[in-house]
């Protein structure tokens, strides 16, 4: 992960990395990415990338534990954030859903979080105050919610799942209001060529299909040379 690197992905959706881990990969298949929609509270605000810092949380009901032990795992949980490599992603999974109602992810949480250095939070789980949490912090969230509820830390530094997608502590993350996705270790030396080559071979199609003139003779053109790139 070079800061170049970093700077490309922030550039690029989503949707683009999936794209180009195929591209790397030379085929299609690889699954680690989220099922389903996803809600993000800065939709025009670009992508989070980062490694993860992984928790899980419940709000459906009231802890059970004592109250000394909620509060240590709480300070834990912050610790935990503040710490460790850089970029990063807060992943929490929210143990209640699909009928999570804790909006965990509010402007006092968000705000905190994006002190500590995270750029941003995935989560299964509900946000809030939306139009009062901070710019360069987004949060790509299950759904939208009133209340924090019983709001409560359960584990840290665990593997989570958001959305169909197995997430291991560490792992690089990349999330916008498509969803997210996985990007492996062994795949880091060929992402940079790849996104590139991606971008590059659509404009293949893409700039025919926008300019003026355009029809089935282009297309079929255009079509060729983009299937002779990706050969």
């Amino acid at each position: 992960m070079t800061p170049q690197l970093i700077e490309l992905l922030k550039s690029v959706d989503t949707p683009t990395v999936c794209n180009a881990i195929e591209v790397a990969e030379g085929q299609r298949g690889f699954n680690r990415f989220t099922r389903g929609t996803m809600l993000s509270s800065a939709p025009k605000g670009g992508a989070m990338v980062g490694y993860a810092r992984t928790a899980k949380i419940a709000a459906v009901a009231p802890p059970t534990e004592p109250p000394e032990v909620i509060k240590a795992r709480r300070m834990a949980y912050y610790r935990y954030m503040a710490e460790g490599l850089r970029p990063a992603v807060a992943v929490v999974e929210d143990l209640d859903y699909p009928d999570a109602i804790g909006a965990y992810w509010g402007e006092i949480n968000t705000t905190v979080h994006k002190g500590f250095g995270l750029s941003g939070a995935l989560t299964n789980g509900v946000m809030r105050d939306l139009g009062d949490l901070p710019d360069g912090f987004p949060v790509v969230a299950g759904s939208i919610g009133p209340s924090h509820g019983f709001v409560h830390v359960r584990e840290i530094d665990v593997p989570v799942t958001v959305f169909g997608l197995e997430i291991q502590p560490g792992e690089l993350v990349h999330a916008d209001r498509h969803g997210a996705v996985i990007i492996e270790e062994n795949i880091l030396p060929r992402l940079e060529t790849a996104i590139r080559k991606l971008l590059q071979t659509e404009q293949l199609i893409l700039a025919p299909a926008r300019a003026p003139g355009f029809n089935f003779e282009k297309f079929e053109a255009a079509w060729f040379e983009f299937e002779k790139s990706r050969t």
